[in-house]
């Protein structure tokens, strides 16, 4: 199968992690596309970014740093909703990268 459309499937399937709960909890639509498409951008960067160290600390490194701007506008309306950031970032940034180096190579 091709790697970008590996990528794609990559990101399809963490941005459906992430929006379910949001879903769930009736969020905001905005709020709910924009954690898609920023979990869907990030399968497709991800897996291709080479800086020679494990493919889970390089997720969680990527998915923090663009997380990030993200949390600077939500904190001043929403302070508590930075942990689940934080945490969802650790967990689809090492998924992402795991899924990248077994799927991609």
């Amino acid at each position: 199968m091709n790697n970008f459309l590996i990528a794609i499937i990559i990101g399809l399937v963490a941005g459906l992690i992430d929006i379910t709960p949001m879903i769930i909890m009736k969020l905001e639509k905005s709020a709910t596309i924009s954690a898609f498409v920023h979990y869907f951008a990030l399968g497709l960067i991800i897996p291709f970014v080479d800086w020679g160290i494990a493919p889970w600390i390089k997720g969680i490194v990527i998915a923090l740093l663009t997380a990030i701007p993200i949390m600077v506008i939500v904190f001043p309306k929403d302070k508590k909703a930075i942990i689940p950031m934080i945490v969802f970032s650790l967990i689809l940034g090492a998924g992402i990268g795991i899924a990248g180096a077994k799927f991609i190579g």
